[in-house]
């Protein structure tokens, strides 16, 4: 089977538009460096040097300290994808990251995000 594109994008080529999305929303670069510290256990210089060494999705996540415990209360649909029905373990890493970048954007509370 073939390795989906977005496993060998580099982080770094992603993360600017995370931050763009959540801008345009009146949400802040530190809000979208905190859900995926959340969500990844990267401390903010850790996340810093992924994006500096243009760590590919799969190395970002490979490489992750510890995802989060609570990863399975992520749910919902991303771009008609619901992400708990994500069957490839990374896809749905990739997926539970896109969630809360959407949640991000669509103004919800901070305490909600981070179950």
């Amino acid at each position: 089977m073939a390795t989906h594109r977005i496993f060998t994008t580099p982080f770094a080529s992603v993360y600017p538009l995370y931050v763009q999305k959540a801008q345009r929303k009146n949400r802040t670069k530190d809000e979208v460096d905190r859900v995926i510290c959340w969500l990844t256990g990267y401390s903010p210089a850790q996340l810093q040097q992924q994006i500096d060494t243009g760590a590919s999705f799969d190395a970002f996540f490979a490489q992750a300290p510890a995802l989060h415990p609570n990863t399975a209360l992520i749910k919902g649909v991303v771009c008609g994808v619901r992400v708990e029905a994500v069957e490839d373990p990374l896809m749905q890493k990739i997926r539970w990251l896109d969630k809360l970048i959407d949640e991000l954007a669509k103004g919800k509370a901070m305490e909600k995000i981070l179950r």
